[in-house]
Formats: structure tokens, C-alpha cells, sequence
């Protein structure tokens, strides 16, 4: 979104409308859509992607049609929880039940609670959960916040660069202006060799994003306190509520989010329950997406 703070009534006036134009130049760029594609790229999915690349059309245009590809193959918004249950046991990655002050969804990452080593599943548990947190973004609000618990991470469970490059790069460039801060708490010793290897791989505006937080730093203590309310905030991260994650309770959660989440793309006739008791979407193929206009 255009920066609007600070601004005249007049002014804001005319940001507005320059967004608003430059909305239309990517919907003429991209030319006609259809199916999933055309339900993604509504306005304010535009402006992310025009915010992502500095309003510059033409990038935008190319960051926007890369996504529409790797969305057509990874097919995201048809992972059930039931493909990535296993992955989710022992909470290492799950959707606070809090906001932040701003209603902003809440994911906390775990990286010391890592229980499984394919490389391909654990990112696919991700992208499950990024697709759940912004299913459950209340109407105003488009972003979301990560808080990292660092607390059992050592050697041999920390983060292969792979994996954090897999991340980075899908977060970054397929959902460009979801994140609105990731809150790293407390990182060990060991963290800091990592950091230096991933550091390099995030886009400036990614970069600026990351804050680093100790709980003996008057800062940081002020910092989370301005985004959090601190009787909701687990004390995990400094606050005073306790976090206690409950697989079977967190699964029966998001085997019910499976079905807003088929409903919202179409295809919640296709739901079944199976006997495991979770859901499952019979989904029909996804109509092509009409090449872009030259």
C-alpha cells in the first residue's frame, strides 16, 4: 500500500488514486484470468504485489505470474491437514489461538520441537499454515506476525539452509506483504552462524521485518509489549500466559478450517470425511489459466 502516514486529507486523496491506477495497469498487463487464478488476483492482492516490487508494473507483473505457476503445481490451497498432520505433532509450527494488538494471526515456529527430516513435507506444513493464517485474518487486516521460540534448538535439530532458502523463497516472492514482523526470541549462540548464511538470502524489505528480542532488554521488553497485549502473550515470550499446544485439539481446528478453506475455493461439495476422522477434499482440476495478453 502507498505510505500514508503524515499526509495531507488532499494528499492521501491522491495516493489513493494512483494506487487505484496502477491496480488497473496490472489487471490490463496480466490480461484475461480464469478459475483460481482469477479468485487470487483480486484487488488487494494486486496492491501486494505492486507494494512487493515498488509499484514498478512490469516487475510486478512478473512476480505476480510466477506465483500464478507455482500456485497452479503446489496447489496450496488444496493441502489438507491430514497431509500434514504428522509434521504438526509436536506443535513446532501452529496458529496462536491470540492476535497481536492489530488482529494480525499469530503463527509460532518452534524450530527445537523438530520431529521429522523430510525437507519437502516440512515446508509443505508451512505453506499449509501460511494458507490457514490468512484464512483466518479478520477482514481489515492482510498481514500476519511469526514469533520464534528458539528454547530445545541445538545442532543437530536447527534449521538446514535448504530448508530456510525453500522458505525464504516462497514467503518472499508467493506471499509478498503477509508478514508484518517475525519476532525472533532469545536466539542462542548457535543461531548466529545460521543467521549469518541466511541473512543474505532476504530482500531488503524482508530484512527490516526481522527483530531480534531478549527478554533482559528494556527495548525489546517495550517492543513486544507495543504489539502484544501481555496477559495474552505466552511467557514463552515474555508475557503472562501459559502456551500449552494440544495436537488433538489444534488438528480438530484445522480439519474444520479444511472446510472453510474448500468453500472458499469452490470445491467444498468435494469434502469427505474418512474414517480417521479428519477431511478430505476430492478436488476437481483446476480450469488453465488464459495466457496473458501480449
Amino acid at each position: 500500500m502507498l505510505r500514508l502516514w503524515g499526509k495531507s486529507h488532499h494528499d492521501q486523496e491522491k495516493d489513493l488514486q494512483k494506487s487505484d491506477s496502477k491496480v488497473h495497469e496490472l489487471k490490463a498487463a496480466l490480461g484475461p484470468l480464469s478459475g483460481r487464478s482469477l479468485q487470487y488476483c483480486n484487488d488487494a492482492c494486486l496492491k501486494r504485489y505492486l507494494e512487493a516490487r515498488n509499484w514498478n508494473v512490469d516487475k510486478s507483473k512478473k512476480m505476480l505470474e510466477e506465483t500464478l505457476t507455482w500456485r497452479s503445481t503446489y496447489k496450496p490451497e488444496e493441502i489438507r491437514w491430514s497431509d500434514v498432520a504428522t509434521e504438526g505433532e509436536t506443535g513446532k509450527v501452529f496458529r496462536a489461538n491470540f492476535h497481536d494488538r492489530h488482529g494480525r494471526t499469530v503463527l509460532i515456529l518452534r524450530p527445537g520441537k523438530q520431529n521429522t527430516t523430510a525437507l519437502d513435507n516440512q515446508v509443505r506444513h508451512l505453506v499449509y499454515l501460511l494458507e490457514n493464517a490468512i484464512l483466518n485474518l479478520p477482514e481489515d487486516q492482510e498481514q500476519m506476525v511469526w514469533l520464534i521460540d528458539f528454547t530445545g534448538m541445538t545442532f543437530s535439530n536447527s534449521v538446514p539452509i535448504k530448508s530456510a532458502r525453500d522458505t525464504i523463497n516462497i514467503l518472499q516472492n508467493h506471499y509478498p506483504e503477509r508478514l508484518f514482523l517475525a519476532f525472533l526470541y532469545s536466539p542462542p549462540r548457535i543461531f548466529e552462524a545460521f543467521w549469518k548464511a541466511v541473512k543474505y538470502l532476504l530482500d531488503a524489505k524482508t530484512f527490516q521485518k526481522v527483530k531480534f528480542v531478549y527478554p533482559k532488554d528494556k527495548n525489546s521488553v517495550e517492543l513486544m509489549s507495543s504489539y502484544f497485549d501481555v496477559e495474552n502473550l505466552p511467557t514463552d515470550f515474555g508475557g503472562k500466559a501459559t502456551m500449552n499446544y494440544d495436537h488433538e485439539e489444534f488438528s480438530r481446528l484445522m480439519t474444520q478450517d479444511d472446510v472453510k478453506s474448500a468453500n472458499l475455493w469452490g470445491f467444498g461439495d468435494k469434502l469427505q470425511h474418512v474414517s480417521n476422522g479428519h477431511s478430505v477434499a476430492e478436488v476437481s482440476p483446476e480450469p488453465a489459466r488464459l495466457a496473458p495478453a501480449s
